[in-house]
């Protein structure tokens, strides 16, 4: 029985923090090549009626993000990130640490049913 959480505990978090950590990554990188944005600046101006005025503030956008990519999430000296990002931050943190102390207490519990309680009973 212990088996079965350690290994869905295990398989939980290399599929969250390496698999589809690396799969979104990539993901990212590939859509935001040159060649793809170039693409899409070039769809958007081709939609009908709105797309030449969508067109400009989509490229603004992009620039503005590429500029704070580079310069590290800074822009101006202004503060990159605001009291609700940090919140919910700080609240993602809670809830990996929540898991992991489970996760932790749960295999003691096993360990010691399995174990301490096994050589009671012989």
């Amino acid at each position: 029985s212990s088996g079965i959480n350690a290994e869905y505990g295990g398989a939980t978090l290399i599929g969250k923090a390496i698999v589809k950590m690396h799969i979104q990554m990539l993901f990212v990188i590939f859509i935001f090549s040159k060649h793809h944005l170039e693409t899409l600046e070039t769809l958007i101006s081709q939609i009908p009626e709105i797309g030449p005025a969508l067109h400009a503030p989509f490229v603004e956008f992009m620039d503005k993000q590429k500029l704070r990519l580079r310069s590290g999430g800074k822009q101006g000296g202004a503060p990159s990130e605001s009291v609700l990002s940090k919140c919910f931050e700080v609240f993602v943190v809670g809830m990996i640490l929540y898991f992991v102390i489970s996760l932790v207490n749960s295999l003691a519990q096993q360990y010691y049913k399995d174990n301490v309680e096994g050589k009671k009973q012989k």
